[in-house]
């Protein structure tokens, strides 16, 4: 069957089509009838799914986790879409394209790595050159890391994402030095390129992109830190001071309380770092909301996103040329 994309459903179109199942969950309603509470994804999106009907045959029938061709309806239940299944069928991995699913990230990797590369080889102090290049040196280590996303929903949920968005991280990292003598670019660059090393063990991203255990008990602030320690636990003659400082940057890198930092910048790395760090994330997610938009007559969003609000996204110039010459050839 073709792929529908979740980003392209309707209210009242049907729907044949293979998705992967996030959760499932049985549930009752208020008068006491088991059914099926879903997630659906794929590399455009996610969307709520229920089974009404046929709860005992279906149930035991696939997994989370499991690609499944779903047949049924979309519709809208409190301003937001569903799919009410008729049916469904778990499919093997033979049935499936894995790039239906999820979306890899366009820039190339190889120049992505190499950028923080040399970055790493440019930082003059010995101990934060040696901890970063222990890190580039893992073969282990970098293949997951490169092909990690940064995030399960907003801002670069694709694979790849990590290395894409702690490589723009660095490169504004290093633009920033240049202004402000004053920041300490060694430690900078350092807090950048390890900023968000823990999200290879917060992330699942195989079929579809979720949180590990680990990932929802402790989260990546946490996990970053405790991979710094151990790396630089196994470097002769670490500072202390400077572990710390480190350390501080990447801990509290979200910035405030209730954004998830234990603690809240303290040094001027800290602070850049974390302005830094949200301006990239808020930029991709920026350009997430809108493409997940898709073609539509007005320029603007709808609320339901990050940023609960409409987000205003006219189409530039070169689109405006492009559409002008698609409608002058003869059909």
């Amino acid at each position: 069957m073709s792929k529908q994309l979740v980003k392209d459903l309707q209210p009242g179109e049907e729907v044949k089509s293979v998705f992967v199942v996030t959760r499932k969950e049985v549930r009752k309603t208020r008068v006491g009838a088991p059914y099926l509470a879903l997630e659906l994804v794929d590399r455009s999106g996610r969307i709520e799914a229920r089974m009404w009907d046929g709860v005992s045959r279906y149930k035991d029938a696939f997994a989370e986790k499991d690609y499944v061709a779903v047949s049924g309806r979309v519709e809208k239940y409190r301003d937001q879409l569903q799919v009410v299944v008729s049916s469904l069928r778990r499919c093997d991995e033979s049935e499936v394209d894995a790039a239906d699913f999820l979306r890899v990230v366009e820039t190339d990797r190889v120049e992505l790595e190499g950028e923080l590369r040399l970055a790493a080889e440019e930082v003059r102090d010995p101990h934060l050159r040696a901890l970063l290049l222990s890190f580039l040196n893992d073969h282990a280590f970098m293949r997951r890391f490169t092909a990690a996303p940064a995030a399960k929903n907003y801002h670069h949920p694709y694979l790849g994402g990590l290395l894409e968005h702690t490589a723009t991280t660095v490169r504004i990292c290093r633009m920033v030095s240049d202004l402000y003598p004053d920041v300490d670019r060694d430690l900078l660059v350092a807090a950048a390129t390890l900023h968000d090393i823990g999200k290879i063990e917060e992330l699942d991203f195989d079929r579809a992109i979720d949180y590990t255990d680990a990932g929802r008990f402790l989260g990546h602030l946490l996990l970053s830190d405790e991979m710094i320690r151990d790396r630089i636990a196994g470097l002769p003659g670490f500072p202390p001071d400077l572990a710390m400082r480190l350390r501080h940057a990447v801990l509290s890198h979200h910035g405030e309380l209730e954004w998830g930092s234990p603690k809240r910048p303290k040094t001027l790395e800290a602070v850049v770092l974390h302005h830094i760090d949200n301006l990239d994330a808020k930029v991709n997610s920026f350009r997430e909301v809108v493409s997940r938009a898709g073609a539509a007559d007005s320029p603007w969003t709808d609320m339901k996103n990050l940023f609960k609000r409409p987000l205003y996204a006219p189409r530039s110039m070169s689109q405006e040329m492009e559409l002008d010459l698609e409608e002058e050839v003869p059909r």
